[in-house]
């Protein structure tokens, strides 16, 4: 939807016979946010719509048919991926496994065998290729500024071997240990928290609304609505606030490496 959307949106503002940048002076918005609406990668808040309806005389068409922010999407993780390039501010919940952009590529590979139905060996090696890629936006050290808050359980469910996730986990303490992420372990005696019902990414932009995407089985929800959006905010720093301090964190991540079979 968010394809076809776009393209209306460059036709009709085509037809009118403007840039990108005259229609977002005109919409009060900015030429990037105008850019990615157009391509698929965002779809505008309900309040965007209207300011697009109105600078293109379209009537009320863009806000009638803006997609539904709570609708589960199938093909939904395209989207995220470039989103998530694009950017400046990171918070990931992890409940079950450790978060695609801090994954090490065995781990990866533990997950995505786990796959069902069974995908070929190597539709599982095209798969493992493209969440590794997702990993080198940590290679700028400083962009994007990223937070991880792990469920315990997600350290201590063996995913492939002990190797593999002692290997995990000490990869996360050197991230953290050279500063380029913070991490934050909730631990399992917390009991109940805010973000028990799934895992949870928190996205902040440069020059356009943050949003959260949520991700249980089967499904995926990207959220842009500004109401939701915080209100998952505020769950994240309401179950941070029951998450361990950075340093008993590396501490714990630390031990569990240990009991996986790791020795500095």
């Amino acid at each position: 939807m968010g394809s076809i959307y776009g393209d209306w949106l460059k036709e009709q503002r085509e037809t009118a016979g403007l840039t990108q940048q005259q229609l977002a002076d005109m919409a009060i918005m900015t030429r990037s946010h105008i850019a990615h609406i157009e391509a698929g990668r965002r779809v505008p808040s309900k309040e965007d719509a209207r300011r697009l309806d109105r600078a293109l005389g379209t009537g009320n068409v863009l806000s009638s048919f803006l997609p539904r922010d709570e609708v589960a999407i199938a093909d939904y993780f395209e989207a995220v991926r470039l989103l998530e390039q694009q950017a400046v501010m990171i918070r990931e919940f992890a409940l079950s496994f450790i978060p695609g952009i801090l994954q090490t590529e065995r781990y990866a590979r533990a997950v995505l065998s786990a796959a069902f139905p069974p995908v070929s060996e190597e539709e599982r090696d095209r798969r493992v290729v493209t969440r590794l890629e997702r990993t080198k936006i940590l290679d700028d050290p400083v962009t994007p500024v990223v937070w991880a808050l792990l469920d315990e359980a997600a350290l201590r469910r063996p995913v492939g071997s002990e190797d593999v996730m002692a290997e995990q986990i000490m990869h996360i303490v050197r991230l953290t240990e050279a500063g380029r992420i913070r991490v934050h372990v909730m631990p399992s005696a917390v009991g109940v928290h805010p973000l028990m019902e799934s895992m949870l990414t928190l996205m902040w932009f440069e020059d356009q609304p943050p949003l959260a995407y949520s991700e249980a089985l089967r499904t995926g929800k990207l959220h842009d609505s500004p109401s939701v959006v915080q209100e998952l905010q505020s769950r994240y720093d309401l179950a941070l606030g029951d998450s361990l301090p950075m340093k008993e964190s590396i501490a714990l991540l630390r031990a569990t490496a240990k009991d996986y079979g790791h020795y500095d």
